[in-house]
């Protein structure tokens, strides 16, 4: 478990860091914000951020050419977490960073942010208005929506699977548990 959230951290960090060197940003310490720059630009500013951690020019960005640029934001990074930072999203098994594996670490990011967003938006569908769980009965509500009929009791059973506090209802990190 300690080793997950070090490689949790080390990801975050990475990710922080490699926003911190935008070309386009005004500050250091701004984050890019969605739909500022179209696609075109996103991937420039990627690979000026690639570039530039790629201190020896070969396409790939080893852990200690990633430490080196955290070093020049005056940032620590710790062997075995540049290591991990570099193995969470090495696909092709080389130890390294190419471009893709790079910009995919970057995008998976702020996917995740998305779907956190979609998640609280679909939770917000299935809860009544004025409470904050999914109960049985709203359940059987939006079903119904759906064109699915199930009865509560069929409802309550569904609940149940993923109620982990045992209350009879699914909170909304119950809800996205069930849906990931």
């Amino acid at each position: 478990m300690m080793k997950n959230t070090t490689q949790a951290q080390s990801s975050s960090s990475f990710v922080n860091f490699c926003r911190k060197l935008s070309p386009k940003r005004k500050d250091s310490s701004a984050e890019i914000q969605p739909n500022i720059h179209d696609d075109h630009d996103k991937n420039k500013d990627l690979e000026a951020v690639f570039d530039y951690m790629d201190a020896n020019r070969d396409g790939r960005i080893s852990p200690h050419e990633l430490q080196k640029s955290f070093m020049t934001l005056g940032e620590e990074l710790s062997d075995e977490e540049a290591e991990a930072a570099v193995r969470l999203s090495d696909t092709n098994g080389d130890g390294m960073l190419d471009f893709q594996e790079f910009a995919e670490l970057i995008k998976g990011d702020d996917d995740k942010e998305e779907k956190e967003v979609e998640l609280k938006e679909a939770f917000r569908m299935y809860i009544d208005e004025g409470e904050e769980c999914i109960t049985p009965r709203s359940l059987k509500m939006m079903l119904k929506k759906l064109g699915e009929s199930r009865t509560t009791d069929d409802c309550r059973v569904m609940i149940r699977a993923f109620d982990l506090n045992a209350d009879g209802v699914l909170s909304f990190d119950e809800f996205a548990l069930m849906m990931r």
